[in-house]
């Protein structure tokens, strides 16, 4: 009997304490996604406007129901103009030669005004979870208010950001994982990415919507650079739908008779100690009509943040275009966009 009452008294005791604090791991449940850590592309992108914007950077979000963002933004209203990286890749994956050739030129990468610097807008909000809907607030003098769908990974890695609903944005791509946003993965480490990455992009240019999706980014095509490791080249060798006689190539383009369509590419990482790499790629026509190796003018600038898993493995990117005309605002090119294997 006093086994028993001893028995007793222990279980009594067990169920009358105190419910102990919530986890770590508990606490993680109400992050979005469980992920602290996201790489945001989003824009504003109306067909008829001259004042889109587009913005790429850094959502972190706590348990507490904050978020803070750390953003880059490019704006018509304020363009900026191209940027020099200090990477001009080696002659390894590159060539001096001009005309026709197997190898992009050896050219100094550029990329968009101010990516090489620190962001230069930060805000902090509050957030909400209502099944997979996340809101965000942020406190900033005017009124600004997110949805994204939340969309979790099959290998529960990664979670994925689809935009619902923004007071000011028309079109956002988000990723996040529990890496930190110095993570970062070399430039071996993306070309020997054995998934398959595909790019959906939402483009503004000459007052024209385009929107493409689940194209195939040919990551494994790119040469690396036995020097310049920060860097990968391609040459696409010919295109249908670009570099043409009719698209500002009249002596040189696609439908000459010297018949060139090739396109320079150019994929260079930004920091060691964060996401950010870059796509640079142009016409080798355009510069040819100029007389130019390589091209001065209304060059593709689009940069990129890394997306990074749970694992620090590389998933792709999040991105953005923000290549401003050396002309007038009706020429320059802005988009959004995300190359990745889960989308």
């Amino acid at each position: 009997m006093r086994t028993a009452a001893a028995i007793l008294s222990f279980l009594l005791a067990i169920a009358i304490l105190p419910a102990r604090p919530a986890t770590a791991a508990a606490s993680a449940a109400s992050l979005p996604g469980g992920k602290t850590t996201y790489v945001i592309s989003q824009g504003h992108l109306k067909a008829a406007s001259q004042q889109n914007w587009v913005r790429l950077g850094s959502y972190r979000f706590a348990a507490d129901g904050t978020v803070r963002a750390a953003l880059y933004l490019w704006w018509q209203r304020h363009p900026k103009a191209r940027q020099r990286t200090g990477t001009v890749p080696d002659p390894s994956c590159t060539t001096k030669a001009g005309g026709a050739a197997s190898r992009p030129r050896a050219c100094e990468v550029l990329t968009a005004g101010g990516f090489t610097g620190a962001p230069e807008e930060s805000r902090a909000g509050t957030y909400t979870l209502a099944g997979d809907v996340l809101t965000i607030r942020w406190k900033i003098a005017q009124t600004w208010t997110e949805q994204w769908y939340v969309r979790p990974s099959p290998d529960g890695r990664l979670a994925r950001l689809d935009l619902k609903h923004s007071t000011l944005a028309t079109h956002g791509y988000g990723y996040g994982s529990n890496a930190a946003i110095s993570t970062r993965r070399a430039m071996s480490s993306v070309k020997a990415f054995p998934g398959s990455l595909r790019q959906d992009l939402t483009s503004w240019a000459s007052g024209k919507l385009v929107t493409s999706g689940n194209q195939p980014f040919g990551h494994s095509a790119f040469r690396a650079c036995a020097a310049t490791t920060s860097c990968l080249t391609y040459l696409q060798p010919s295109s249908r739908g670009a570099c043409q006689k009719s698209g500002g190539c009249p002596k040189y383009g696609g439908g000459t008779r010297p018949d060139i369509s090739s396109i320079q590419y150019y994929l260079t990482m930004i920091s060691k100690s964060d996401r950010r790499d870059t796509l640079w790629h142009w016409c080798t026509c355009l510069a040819m009509e100029r007389g130019e190796f390589c091209y001065t003018g209304n060059s593709h600038v689009k940069p990129l943040m890394q997306i990074i898993d749970d694992t620090g493995a590389f998933r792709g990117w999040v991105g953005a275009e923000a290549s401003f005309s050396t002309g007038s605002r009706a020429t320059d090119m802005l988009a959004v966009l995300r190359i990745s294997d889960f989308r």
